[in-house]
């Protein structure tokens, strides 16, 4: 039994992003399984492989529970989620040994391959007219504070609190050893909003087998509501278009005095925001001069780290520096990050032809021919080192690739004729690069892309038929006409990632 080690994998999504994957039950098959991986997607890059399954969510043993319970419990998770996942292999013989599998010890794993430690977390709770939603409890003999009866939908429940977690710090205070009435008074006298460090049972156990003292430190902050801001600008011929001060009331660097249409601006920095790092390196306790310099000699490119006042707040409150974002965002295999599965439903076959007709006219890819302008293609191809697959970003509005029906998301499968489906980053740049002015793509997006393969079906032109609008430009003119208010986008260079994608073989080339 001790054989059996499930893996935990932490998923992370942007607002309207999904994991990238189906999570079904089905025929004669035990568990609930991961389907339809996306290429490129929260998942895949994660380490899910198709046919795994979830043994717990968040914690929770999910293996005996309901498929719809399973999916609502992953639904209302957030942004954040975190899976015990065991492959197919594995499951099918611990289910013939009649293995116990909610006593299974677990690993950390991402991208397939063991991962980095499990963290505490950081919990920041704002007192709503019905309280934080939870208990405290501590019993004789057993060491620590445990949270307890956390409100379903209550604020505690909202910020990542789980019942039977335990409480190290408040507001940035150790508590390990204090007693339960002294704890019990902190919390009444930090007013309507406090700030938790938790550690669930078995990443305890893991830190106390390790000998490793827990604190802030170690934390993810995925479970905090404001986040620091990754500032990337290229100078322009005004150089960013900011004013870096100090202020004579505060402590640190603050961004001032924005121009209007700057890089700085168009960036998304804002006044009185706090500048935290340049290019990856905190800045605190610095000189002014010395901050300076930093920005200067980062050449024509730049990369800021910054927190907006409300942020800053949440952060001290934690004892935390916000260069734990950084930090975090390079150790995560995708951009801030990670949450909303997606229940697959059994196929049900139309019963009119039309709509059977639709179907399969919408699981078509799309070829989108192309001709090079000065401001180039207007698109970003990006692709995971060591991972097949390359996918469409920055789809520049007006641009070449968005008159040809280019859309982000959207996957690579042909280049000028030649299917790159298993080619690396680099292949696919090189044939892009190699096409002279003009570039034919063959892409589908992940649904179609997902469905096709499900199918067993070969994506090639000749699923386009006879007919395809994507093969056809759109003429400026009939663009004018559509959209007469938006201005065309003037050509800029972009920045090369620096976050986390960058760090760990993420490739984002222009073209």
């Amino acid at each position: 039994m001790t054989g059996y080690k499930p893996r935990v994998i932490s998923l992370t999504k942007r607002p309207g992003q999904t994991f990238g994957f189906f999570l079904r039950v089905e025929h004669e098959e035990e568990g609930h399984l991961i389907r339809c991986l996306e290429m490129g997607g929260p998942a895949e890059l994660a380490g899910l492989r198709d046919g795994d399954r979830i043994l717990r969510v968040n914690g929770n043993f999910v293996d005996a529970l309901p498929h719809s319970q399973v999916v609502d419990l992953v639904k209302e998770s957030g942004a954040t989620v975190t899976f015990h996942i065991l492959d197919e292999t594995s499951y099918k013989q611990a289910k013939a040994q009649k293995v116990d599998l909610s006593d299974l010890q677990f690993r950390p794993a991402a991208n397939g391959v063991a991962g980095p430690m499990p963290k505490p977390k950081l919990c920041y709770l704002v007192k709503s007219n019905s309280g934080y939603g939870f208990g405290l409890r501590s019993a004789v003999g057993e060491p620590g504070l445990f949270m307890t009866d956390v409100t379903p939908g209550s604020v505690a429940d909202k910020a990542g609190v789980k019942v039977n977690d335990r409480l190290l710090e408040v507001n940035g205070e150790n508590v390990d050893a204090a007693t339960h009435d002294i704890v019990v008074e902190k919390i009444k006298l930090a007013g309507n909003s406090i700030m938790f460090l938790l550690v669930d049972k078995e990443t305890d156990r893991y830190y106390q087998n390790k000998h490793i003292r827990l604190g802030a430190g170690l934390a993810t902050i995925q479970f905090l509501p404001h986040k620091p801001r990754i500032i990337k600008m290229t100078k322009g011929h005004d150089g960013y278009g900011f004013l870096l001060r100090e202020e004579p009331s505060r402590t640190g660097h603050f961004i001032r005095d924005i121009d209007r249409k700057s890089p700085a601006e168009r960036a998304g920095l804002k006044d009185m925001d706090r500048l935290v790092a340049v290019d990856g390196q905190e800045v605190d306790g610095l000189s002014h001069e010395q901050v300076v310099d930093m920005v200067r000699k980062s050449g024509n490119k730049c990369c800021l780290l910054v927190v907006d006042e409300d942020t800053d707040k949440v952060y001290k409150m934690g004892g935390v520096s916000p260069i734990l974002y950084w930090e975090e965002m390079r150790g995560c295999g995708a951009p801030p990050s990670y949450t909303e599965a997606v229940h697959l439903p059994p196929v049900v076959r139309p019963t009119k032809p039309v709509k059977e007709k639709k179907e399969e006219e919408e699981l078509k890819p799309k070829l989108c021919k192309m001709e090079k302008t000065s401001a180039g293609y207007g698109f970003h191809l990006n692709g995971i080192l060591g991972v097949c697959g390359q996918y469409i970003k920055e789809v520049v509005k007006g641009g070449v690739a968005d008159r040809a029906g280019l859309e982000d998301d959207d996957i690579v499968v042909e280049v000028n004729g030649v299917n790159v489906e298993k080619s690396t980053h680099e292949e696919v740049v090189a044939l892009i690069r190699n096409s002279g002015s003009s570039l034919d793509l063959l892409v589908a997006t992940k649904i179609v892309y997902n469905q096709l393969k499900t199918r067993g079906v070969a994506i090639t032109s000749l699923l386009l038929g006879q007919t395809s609008s994507a093969q056809v430009h759109a003429p400026a003119t009939l663009e004018e006409k559509v959209r007469p208010e938006t201005p065309p986008v003037p050509a800029r260079e972009r920045t090369p990632s620096v976050s986390s994608a960058s760090s760990q073989g993420s490739f984002d080339d222009r073209f």
